[in-house]
């Protein structure tokens, strides 16, 4: 009877699951696609913003990277907010405030004025991607998520591969209502988050106890398996805010997840303008379509990596193989001079920092439960994301600082390295592993 009783709830669990996949994920995959379109569309419009409105690089650079500051003060009391009021509600909340600045943008007149409205965007859609981690805590157990947050990650490359030529196409409406074509890409990528986040709030649910779509079976067998292990990371990790706090492992783990973000917004940001001077043209639609094609590839070598580390237990041994190859693309975008070469290490780079990310954050979600869990997923993502800031900062200084147009992304590709370095310092450190999950901690 046990046995009959133990295969009926593994049925439910595995019968919950699919259907939490197949309901959730493809509507959070275009939240974020949303997302990254209207943080990084500044790199599309950076020509055309910098001779209107009058901006140098290091003003760019710096309006580029204040997002991040914004995104990076506000992200722990929204995951709090989130883990306290619900995610339907919040969620959708983040989302309709962070489209209506980034329609905002197209008010941008001086320096001040991109600066304020950069900070303010981040302060808009602070805890929303640490959020969606979170909130697929509540959904999936440590053995199915790191093809969960893979699923979700999709929306980065669906974001870069569609989005680019979206906003090359908008970057040629120039003079349309007697609105620039900048103003045009920054109104209609704005609003169309906000349309999104106003379905979101009628869509989402923010436990499978409310929806509807699962059965009073799964509902039961899904909960209870994520009860069990939310208790299991309460046993071996931090428990507390302060003691996540303290947390040596947290602490690796913000300083990875920024060596991340420092490879992946050096990129976004100078990838179009990258491809536009090897053409010798400006950026449009031309631009945008072959930008397209690196995204393309790191959606699917993303889906057959974290597929094959679900199944194999191997999430850190790929996270490190994914970072270092980005590290290596990006270096070698820079160093080569032939335009199917620089797409080429571009499509590797891509792939790599884009496929880390969701082998990345099963570590932190398998060993944080509980309110640990909601400050400090926020914690990881909000100090991390300073990356974003640091990237085009540290990129435009390094090639003053060297006189070599070549430094600054090699500095990039470098921060790739140490974050490969810090992820085999967890590899080789003995875990307290907090649930007995493929790969959530270390490989076996």
């Amino acid at each position: 009877m046990t046995i009959k009783s133990d295969s009926a709830a593994a049925a439910a669990i595995e019968s919950a699951i699919r259907k939490c996949r197949w309901k959730l994920l493809p509507f959070l995959a275009l939240m974020f696609a949303l997302a990254m379109i209207d943080r990084s569309n500044v790199g599309f419009a950076k020509a055309a913003l910098q001779a209107d409105v009058g901006l140098s690089n290091a003003a760019f650079a710096l309006g580029a990277g204040i997002f991040f500051i914004g995104y990076a003060i506000f992200e722990v009391p929204s995951n709090l907010m989130l883990h306290r009021v619900g995610a339907r509600v919040w969620l959708s909340r983040i989302m309709i405030t962070w489209g209506l600045v980034s329609a905002a943008m197209m008010f941008t007149h001086s320096e001040t004025s991109f600066y304020v409205l950069r900070f303010l965007l981040g302060v808009a859609e602070a805890g929303f991607s640490p959020g969606v981690i979170l909130y697929l805590t509540y959904w999936f157990p440590a053995r199915r998520r790191g093809q969960a947050i893979g699923i979700y990650y999709f929306g980065l490359p669906f974001a870069l591969m569609l989005g680019s030529p979206l906003s090359g196409w908008l970057l040629e409406m120039h003079g349309v209502f007697e609105l620039t074509n900048w103003q045009w890409m920054f109104l209609v990528e704005g609003l169309a988050a906000v349309v999104v986040g106003i379905v979101a709030l009628f869509y989402l649910k923010s436990k499978p106890q409310d929806a509807s779509w699962l059965s009073a079976e799964e509902k039961a067998a899904l909960s209870a398996e994520l009860q069990a292990e939310d208790q299991q990371k309460l046993n071996h990790g931090p428990s507390n805010l302060l003691a996540m706090v303290r947390n040596g492992r947290v602490l690796k783990f913000v300083l990875i997840y920024f060596s991340v973000q420092v490879s992946v917004y050096g990129v976004i940001f100078y990838l179009p303008t990258r491809i536009a001077e090897l053409l010798g043209t400006t950026v449009g639609l031309k631009v945008g379509m072959l930008t397209s094609i690196p995204w393309l590839c790191a959606a699917v070598v993303m889906f057959f990596v974290t597929r094959y580390a679900d199944r194999s237990a191997r999430h850190l041994p790929m996270a490190m193989c994914m970072l270092g190859m980005a590290a290596l693309g990006i270096a070698a975008s820079t160093l080569l001079a032939s335009l199917p070469l620089v797409l080429l290490s571009f499509c590797f780079a891509a792939a790599g920092f884009v496929t880390v990310q969701p082998l990345f954050w099963t570590l932190p979600t398998g060993y944080l439960g509980g309110v640990a869990a909601a400050g400090g997923i926020a914690l990881i993502g909000s100090l991390g994301n300073i990356g974003g800031f640091v990237a085009p900062m540290l990129k435009a200084n390094m090639e003053i600082w060297v006189a070599d147009p070549r430094a600054g992304m090699l500095s990039l590709s470098a921060a790739g390295v140490v974050g490969v370095i810090l992820l085999w310092s967890l590899h080789t450190q003995k875990p307290a592993r907090s649930v007995e999950a493929p790969g959530v901690l270390a490989s076996r």
